[in-house]
């Protein structure tokens, strides 16, 4: 970001007004004006900038995100901000009506030679937009979108308003900035200076290396995390427009930029050619190079042939027209051609079923005289000659004889509509008014009333079955939209597949994109020691989209939370020392709190938030959901299965009788069964098991050491929740108050600490310690009433506070809550009864905390074989976890 001092030097060197500058100073100065939402069907979320130094919101991360991306690692950009504050637009309807719409634009961007507002749209969207209001969105000359009520607005400032498009996005540049993020945010380089100059002298001695090969040349010296650190550091180069590094076979490496790369490279992002665009290369295109027209003749393995119109033929090697293309002294264009719309030969192929093309092919025999006598015999002369016949009149009319001798069976009989088209008229309406409605009306009620205003109108009534028939063929899910609603239709809904390659939905690596999700077990359990049942657990999972592993796993029996955020975050942190780079969650209210979204901040994940009512959206966590539950779960004594149908419950069945799990126990077995059963059973969708396909992700694309976290007291301190107010002030004497109790370190002694404001953390399971940010490191603090509170966890002391406010509510309006008064409730017959449950439940989720710190849960990727033998000779182990998988983004 700018100094002051530089702010000043881009103001005068741009000339801008007062205004203007007014304008700048309050958008740097003011946060997002609203929070992002990405709505149904975006995925929206907060990309970690180190360039802004903040996190920056997007509301698609198809569209936004990908601008994120590249004004991150554009040089040419010294500031953005998402979200600035809305500008008016003043511009006519379509009615010719004045309008004054508040909009707000998705960036503010500071660039070395402009500044102004950009909104980033899909393609499709702006097309949408700009027939419902061309006076707002058009077309410009050069077939980019302008919006003229912005660019008004902003030529009064002297700034610049962009409407930019989704097609100017190269997706392998997007990916390529994915794949190298880790090494972009290391602190100092990766790579000793032996390893470049060895890389450097096999660029040079071999130009364009493909990076398989510089792998193969350096394996055993140079590790695949030093070479990428070279492509991230700009010591070597690589067009990362041109190739994914993901795919190294493509990928070319060179010593350094030529002044032709640079030159492509250093083009305005607002200029046409900035979007990359893709042709294949066929025998039928025609090459412009240095102003000669060439045609494509033969594409061999190794050369290209190419005919100029003097009828001069040269041979290039494929590489050298690959280099030329790049370079863009070579420019290509296909032949006309007719597409599958168009071509009457391949829609009539196309439409033929498979008994038709068959005795096409039947006939074709016969026409060529190849076919057994016997054949020939059972069709008469005047059939043959008539084919024959046929055959001539396509080749000549569609160029393909084929064509005419296909069978014209699906044409036979009377297939127009039996009913006057006034009753089909009156039918579709009933169908759409009347049936298709929220009543959710059965269709013999909507064929009775429809019957009813046929006789009215003296029209022939349909049947039942033909009004049966008609609804069949409505699209089913307008159909159980309009009488269900949308999440009921969702199930129905149309996939969208992506003709465009963007981004891969599950990465490139492991732990590039993971998920975080909660569900109830179906199982009841009971405390450990008297056998009171406590309910159904929570499972909290946390699951790497790449591999299909589980990376944690906690379970509690307090509902989804932050809390449960904290765990899961941390066990991944105790088994794997790292974090993922993107992480995918659902919209629940602990996914939004400020403690998650700071503490993804402070390790740089991007989070990203799924559309709500949207399954498909998290398939990863959904069906590892579902096979924990069908294999492991449902196998259990107390499992739930039965209550799905409660009216046929007895007490014998009834799972809360039944149960004889505790928690720990149960702990333990589930982490068995995600560390090494499902970890190590082949997954269809992989041809390998999740741990093999993780080991091998990182062997191919670098194991990324500068990520890793030491799980060590700093961490441990760092993922503990802090107060409304993070900072507190010390009082002399007492310490510091967070949520009603004060707590005490003996560095709050130093004079120079008391009435200073210090950082604070609370420990969630245990209200007796917090945490205090003194003289550069986290100190204990205990509460003042330690030996009471030691133990407890925040929700047994919220619902204490509820219970005591509630008995106290009768005597008085005024009443506040303080340590002792708090205490004493705790020790009294009444707090006893009313936190019972809680008590033992928390009491169950300590067991299950000290086996994780003993290692009774294993920390490494391989778990100890202390299974009794009947799970390890688990029959579905070797099993095929999953028939097919189904996703909607991720």
């Amino acid at each position: 970001m700018l100094d002051p001092d530089e702010l000043l030097t881009w103001y005068t060197r741009l000339n801008l007004t007062l205004q203007a500058r007014s304008v700048v100073d309050r958008i740097r100065s003011t946060g997002p004006a609203r929070r992002v939402d990405g709505g149904r069907r975006n995925v929206s979320g907060h990309y970690p900038s180190r360039k802004m130094g903040v996190t920056i919101q997007f509301e698609s991360h198809r569209v936004e995100l990908a601008a994120i991306y590249e004004m991150e690692h554009d040089d040419f950009v010294w500031e953005f901000y998402d979200q600035p504050p809305a500008i008016k637009l003043d511009y006519l309807s379509t009615g010719g009506r004045r309008l004054g719409v508040m909009h707000t634009p998705d960036f503010f961007v500071l660039r070395r030679e402009a500044a102004g507002w950009e909104e980033w749209k899909t393609e499709e969207e702006l097309v949408r937009l700009a027939e419902r209001n061309p006076n707002r969105y058009r077309r410009d000359a050069e077939g980019g979108w302008i919006c003229l009520p912005g660019e008004r607005h902003a030529k009064e400032l002297g700034l610049y308003y962009r409407v930019r498009s989704s097609l100017e996005i190269n997706w392998t540049f997007q990916r390529n900035l994915q794949f190298l993020d880790d090494y972009f945010r290391s602190e100092s380089s990766l790579v000793s200076d032996d390893a470049l100059q060895r890389v450097l002298a096999l660029a040079r001695a071999a130009p364009g290396l493909s990076l398989e090969n510089l792998f193969t040349a350096t394996q055993g010296s140079i590790t695949r995390d030093e070479i990428y650190a070279l492509i991230a550091e700009d010591k070597v180069y690589v067009d990362l427009y041109a190739a994914p590094l993901a795919e190294p076979c493509k990928v070319a490496i060179f010593a350094s930029q030529s002044p032709q790369q640079g030159a492509v490279q250093r083009l305005s992002p607002f200029s046409p050619s900035h979007t990359v665009t893709s042709c294949p290369l066929s025998v039928g295109c025609v090459l412009i190079w240095d102003g000669a027209t060439w045609n494509v003749i033969n594409i061999g393995e190794t050369t290209v042939s190419l005919l100029r119109d003097d009828r001069t033929l040269a041979e290039v090697p494929i590489g050298v027209l690959e280099t030329l293309v790049k370079e863009g002294r070579v420019n290509w264009s296909q032949p006309a051609a007719l597409d599958g719309e168009n071509n009457p030969t391949l829609k009539i192929l196309s439409g033929a079923s498979v008994n038709a093309l068959r005795t096409a092919n039947r006939r074709a025999e016969l026409v060529k005289g190849n076919a057994s006598g016997s054949s020939h015999k059972a069709v008469s002369s005047r059939t043959l000659r008539r084919w024959k016949a046929a055959s001539r009149q396509a080749q000549e009319g569609y160029g393909n004889a084929f064509v005419e001798l296909l069978p014209h069976t699906q044409r036979r009989g009377n297939r127009a509509a039996k009913l006057p088209v006034p009753t089909q008229t009156l039918m579709q309406r009933f169908i759409a008014e009347d049936y298709e409605t929220s009543k959710q009306k059965s269709k013999l009620a909507s064929w009775i009333a429809l019957k009813l205003a046929c006789e009215r109108e003296g029209l022939v009534a349909p049947s039942y079955r033909t009004f049966r028939l008609a609804v069949a063929h409505r699209p089913p899910h307008d159909r159980i939209l309009k009488r269900q609603g949308r999440r009921a239709a969702y199930a129905r809904e149309a996939f969208y597949w992506y003709l465009e390659q963007t981004t891969p939905r599950h990465g490139d690596r492991p732990f590039e994109i993971a998920h975080i999700d909660h569900t109830q077990l179906d199982v009841e359990l009971v405390s450990s020691d008297a056998g009171v049942n406590l309910g159904r657990p929570w499972m909290t999972l946390f699951s790497d989209a790449f591999s299909r592993r589980i990376l944690a796993v906690y379970v509690t029996f307090d509902a989804p939370s932050y809390r449960s955020c904290m765990m899961v975050m941390r066990e991944c942190v105790r088994r794997h020392a790292r974090l993922p780079q993107i992480i995918v969650v659902d919209n629940g209210a602990d996914f939004r709190s400020t403690y998650f979204e700071t503490l993804l901040a402070r390790y740089e994940c991007t989070k990203k938030v799924r559309p709500a009512a949207a399954p498909r959206f998290g398939s990863v966590c959904e069906r590892i959901f579902g096979v924990a539950n069908s294999r492991f779960i449902h196998n259990l004594r107390g499992n739930t299965q039965i209550m799905q149908c409660t009216r046929q419950v007895t007490t014998a069945v009834n799972p809360k009788n039944l149960a004889v799990w505790n928690l720990p126990d149960l702990c333990e077995r589930l982490a068995e069964f995600a560390y090494e059963i499902y970890d190590t059973t082949l997954h269809p969708s992989l041809g390998q098991s999740p741990r093999e396909a993780f080991e091998r992700g990182f062997a191919l694309t670098g194991h990324r050491l500068q990520q890793i976290i030491p799980y060590n007291r700093e961490f441990l301190v760092l993922t503990l929740p802090a107060p409304k107010r993070s900072t507190v002030r010390v009082q002399p004497g007492r310490g510091v108050m967070i949520n009603y109790l004060y707590y005490w370190s003996e560095a709050f002694r130093n004079p120079e600490v008391e009435r200073k404001p210090v950082a604070v953390r609370y420990e969630p399971f245990d209200a007796g310690t917090a945490y205090a940010f003194v003289d550069g490191q986290w100190v204990e603090c205990h509460s003042e009433l330690y030996t009471i509170f030691r133990g407890r966890s925040e929700k047994e002391l919220k619902l204490a506070s509820r219970e005591l406010l509630k008995s106290r509510q009768n005597y008085t309006r005024q009443f506040s809550i303080n340590a002792r008064g708090l205490a004493e409730f705790l020790q009294s017959v009444e707090a006893q009864e009313a936190l019972l449950t809680q008590r033992l439940r928390d009491r169950e989720g300590k067991e299950t905390k000290t086996m994780r710190t003993n290692g009774i849960v294993p920390a490494t990727s391989r778990t100890p074989d202390h299974s009794p033998a009947e799970l390890r000779r688990d029959p579905w182990k070797n099993a095929i976890v999953e028939s097919i998988e189904i996703y909607g983004e991720f």
